[in-house]
C-alpha cells in the first residue's frame, strides 16, 4: 500500500496519539536523504547535488521525493517498453501545480536532465532517464465532469479511461486514445487520435483551456483569450512548453453503446485488405472509425490482415456500413458487436503492456497507393521470436477539415499514422530485430509525410524540425520564449539553440 494512502486511513481510522508519532517518524524515514545525490545535467555533464538542497525540496512537497532503494522507486522509473532500463537520481510525484512548480526551479537552477511521465506510453522511454530528475505525474489523477456546459476537467497526470469514464456517464464523450491507460498529458499535447476523432476532432482540438508549469516555475492559464500563444503551441507541440497541470476538454453528445471489434483475415490477403480500407476505410462517412493492420506473432505463427472499426452512428446502419469490409470473404474471426463505449475503448488494455523490449518507425501517409500496399505485404516476415506488427491509425474527417497553421498540429492533410513495431524477448540480442525493422521501414517510408510526434524516437534534429512544417518558425519563437535553456528536452525537441 502507498506510505501515504496508509498514513491518511490510520488517522481516518483514529489511530491513537501514542502510535502517531511512530508513523511519523516511518513516514519521513523514506524520504530522509542521507548523502549528496549524483546526477547529470541535460547535456549529460555530471554534477553532484548538495545533501541539504534535496532533503530542502523533498521537505517542500506535499507529494514524494523517491530515491533508489525507496518504496515505490523501481515501478515510478519503469515505463511500458519493457527494453527502456533507466535510473533517475531521484524521482518527485507531485501532489498538485506548487510541487511542480517546486520541482521545475530545482531542475532549472542545477540544469538537471528532467523526464516527465504521464501514462509511461514512450516507446523511446522519454518519460524517464538516466541520472536526471524524473516528475511522475501518476499521483496527480482526477477527472470532473460540467454536465452542464459540456467541459471536463481533467488533471494533468491522469490516465483517458478516467475522462471516459465520467463523461459517458452522463451521456458525453471526447476524443481519448483507444487505450485507457494512455496518459493524457502525452497524447493531447502531441495530438490525440481515438475512435471518435473523425466525429469531433483530435483531442487536442477538444481543448478549451490548460493550466501549464513552464520552465521558470511559473504556473499559467492558456486559452483562446489569455496566453494565445502557449495554448496554440501546447496543442501539438508536445511536451516543448512545459507541464500541464489541468486541461479543459469539450465534451459532446453521444449514446453510450457503439458498434465495434475485428475483422481478421489470413495474412495471405494484406493486399486485399488494404485495397478494400483504400477503397471504403478512407472515404468513410466520420460516424465510422476504421483502423487497417497486419501482422506475425512472436512463435512464428502464420500472419494476419485485418480492420478494427467503431462504428458510433445509429446501431440499425452498422451492418451496412461494415458489409463492404466483411466481403473479401469469410473472416477468420469477427468480434464485431454492440459495446458500450467505455468497455469498448477498455478491450485493448491487456493486449498493451510491453512486458518485451520493442522499437517502432511511424509516419503520416496522405494515401494509400499501390506501391505502398505492396511494400507492406512484402515486408511482413514471421520468425519465431518476433512479433511484427504495422497498424495504420485512421484520421481524416473532422480532423482534416482543421487548418494546419490552427494548432501547432500540423498533419492535417493525413489519412492516417502508419507505424510499425517490433517486439521480442528482452533476453535477446535486440540488433537483429531493430536492424529489420528499420530495413522494413525503408520500403514503407516513401510513402510519409512526417510523423506522430510521441511515436518518434532518435530522429535527427533537421528531420524533428521539419516534421512541424509550417508551424515550425512559429514554435521555434515559442521554444524560446517559454524554455530558452531547453529544460523540456525529453521529447519531439525543439532546440532553442539549433
Amino acid at each position: 500500500m502507498d506510505r501515504r494512502v496508509f498514513l491518511q486511513s490510520a488517522v481516518a481510522a483514529g489511530v491513537s496519539a501514542a502510535s502517531a508519532p511512530v508513523l511519523a517518524a516511518k513516514f519521513a524515514a523514506l524520504t530522509e536523504v542521507s548523502s549528496n545525490i549524483n546526477a547529470v545535467t541535460g547535456s549529460h555533464a555530471a554534477i553532484e547535488i548538495e545533501q541539504a538542497a534535496v532533503q530542502e525540496l523533498s521537505d517542500s512537497l506535499r507529494g514524494n521525493l523517491l530515491l533508489p532503494g525507496n518504496a515505490g522507486y523501481e515501478t515510478a522509473r519503469r515505463v511500458l517498453n519493457g527494453g527502456i532500463d533507466k535510473h533517475p537520481a531521484f524521482v518527485v510525484q507531485p501532489i498538485g501545480a506548487t510541487d511542480i512548480r517546486n520541482a521545475v526551479r530545482f531542475a532549472r537552477e542545477r540544469e538537471l536532465l528532467l523526464a516527465v511521465k504521464c501514462g509511461g506510453h514512450s516507446y523511446a522511454g522519454k518519460s524517464t532517464c538516466d541520472g536526471g530528475m524524473q516528475i511522475d505525474l501518476s499521483t496527480l489523477r482526477h477527472a470532473r465532469v460540467d454536465a452542464k456546459s459540456r467541459i471536463a476537467h481533467v488533471a494533468g497526470g491522469s490516465l483517458l479511461g478516467e475522462i471516459d469514464r465520467e463523461s459517458m456517464a452522463v451521456g458525453l464523450v471526447t476524443t481519448a486514445g483507444t487505450v485507457s491507460h494512455t496518459g493524457v498529458g502525452g497524447l493531447t499535447t502531441a495530438g490525440g487520435f481515438g475512435r471518435v476523432g473523425r466525429r469531433f476532432g483530435l483531442a487536442l482540438d477538444n481543448v478549451r483551456s490548460v493550466d501549464v508549469v513552464t520552465a521558470d516555475g511559473q504556473l499559467l492559464h492558456a486559452s483562446a483569450e489569455e496566453n494565445e500563444d502557449l495554448y496554440w503551441g501546447i496543442r501539438g507541440g508536445g511536451g516543448n512548453f512545459g507541464i500541464v497541470v489541468n486541461f479543459e476538454f469539450a465534451l459532446h453528445p453521444m449514446q453510450r453503446t457503439v458498434v465495434g471489434g475485428d475483422i481478421l483475415y489470413p495474412g495471405s490477403m494484406v493486399r486485399e485488405v488494404f485495397e478494400t480500407y483504400r477503397e471504403h476505410g478512407v472515404t468513410a462517412t466520420d460516424d465510422l472509425y476504421c483502423d487497417v493492420f497486419a501482422g506475425s506473432g512472436m512463435e512464428g505463427t502464420d500472419s494476419i490482415a485485418g480492420f478494427h472499426v467503431c462504428w458510433s452512428g445509429p446501431e440499425n446502419e452498422a451492418e451496412k456500413v461494415l458489409a463492404p469490409l466483411r466481403a473479401l470473404g469469410t473472416p477468420i474471426v469477427d468480434t464485431v458487436k454492440a459495446w458500450d463505449y467505455v468497455e469498448l475503448q477498455r478491450s485493448g488494455d491487456n493486449t498493451e503492456p510491453r512486458n518485451d523490449a520493442q522499437y517502432m518507425k511511424a509516419g503520416f501517409i496522405n494515401d494509400v497507393p499501390d506501391s505502398l500496399i505492396d511494400a507492406i505485404a512484402n515486408g511482413l516476415e514471421p520468425k519465431d521470436r518476433r512479433a511484427v506488427f504495422l497498424y495504420c491509425q485512421q484520421s481524416g474527417g473532422a480532423i482534416g477539415r482543421v487548418p494546419a497553421n490552427a494548432t501547432a498540429f500540423a498533419h492535417r492533410k493525413s489519412v492516417a499514422n502508419m507505424f510499425v513495431i517490433v517486439s521480442w524477448p528482452n533476453e535477446d540480442d535486440d540488433a537483429p530485430h531493430v536492424n529489420y525493422i528499420r530495413n522494413y521501414w525503408k520500403s514503407l517510408e516513401s510513402a510519409t509525410d512526417g510523423y506522430y510526434t510521441v511515436d518518434t524516437s532518435d530522429e535527427p534534429r533537421a528531420i524533428r524540425h521539419g516534421n512541424y512544417q509550417v508551424n515550425f518558425p512559429r514554435l521555434m519563437e515559442l521554444k524560446k520564449k517559454y524554455d530558452p535553456t531547453n529544460l523540456f528536452r525529453l521529447n519531439a525537441n525543439i532546440n532553442p539553440h539549433a
